[in-house]
């Protein structure tokens, strides 16, 4: 079976932690937590737009629970953090649902400014990037480019539209604003990469690397 996993929450399959009181599993995470980790996080949220933040997202949960979608959530989201101006870091690919996405913003009184990951039209071997990559276009997503608009266009809060696994990644790095996704880029699935984790026992089987050292607990 290879080395032994060392287990932790995406192991669990009762998350005791929800409940008042809990029955934790012997490799919870929760009742092995060094007491000084939980002490620096707890701390962070005395910062007062970590706390803000927090409380926003607590009650745009309670509020819209089973009720709004995504899109709403982010509204109602900036309205609670007093936001005035959103900008939106889209895929070229996703540029008619950021448009449709923009339109909303507006309509309920943000500023909207949005930035695709073309910008700049790179050509992709300029940064080291293989020559290969060119057959599905020739200029690089560049999403710390991305970030550095937003940021010089001193946007309150950022909305990432469908860009690529890793260029999202760079873009949350260098956004110096809050950052949230209203859409998580997945071609195969019309963008809801949900559907393979529902459908890994059956058609999404090819996912499993070593069939045998499956996890079905």
């Amino acid at each position: 079976m290879g080395e032994q996993i060392r287990r932790s929450c995406v192991d669990c399959a009762v998350t005791e932690c929800e409940r008042k009181t809990a029955k934790y599993p012997s490799f919870c995470m929760t009742s092995s937590l060094d007491e000084e980790v939980l002490k620096e996080a707890m701390a962070c949220y005395e910062e007062p737009e970590n706390k803000k933040a927090a409380i926003a997202a607590a009650q745009v949960e309670y509020e819209g629970y089973l009720k709004k979608t995504r899109v709403e959530e982010i509204v109602e989201f900036a309205r609670k953090m007093k936001v005035k101006k959103i900008g939106i870091a889209t895929c070229v690919g996703l540029i008619r649902e950021s448009r449709t996405l923009a339109k909303i913003l507006r309509s309920h009184g943000f500023e909207v400014v949005g930035v695709a990951c073309k910008t700049g039209a790179v050509d992709k071997v300029s940064v080291g990037i293989p020559k290969e990559c060119e057959a599905i276009g020739c200029h690089m997503c560049n999403p710390i480019l991305q970030a550095k608009v937003l940021n010089h266009e001193k946007t309150d809060l950022n909305v990432v539209v469908g860009l690529c696994v890793g260029h999202d990644s760079l873009f949350y790095k260098y956004s110096e604003a809050l950052t949230t996704t209203a859409v998580t880029k997945d071609r195969v699935t019309g963008h809801n990469p949900a559907a393979v984790l529902y459908t890994a026992e059956s058609y999404y089987k090819r996912l499993w690397q070593d069939t045998e050292q499956k996890e079905t607990e």
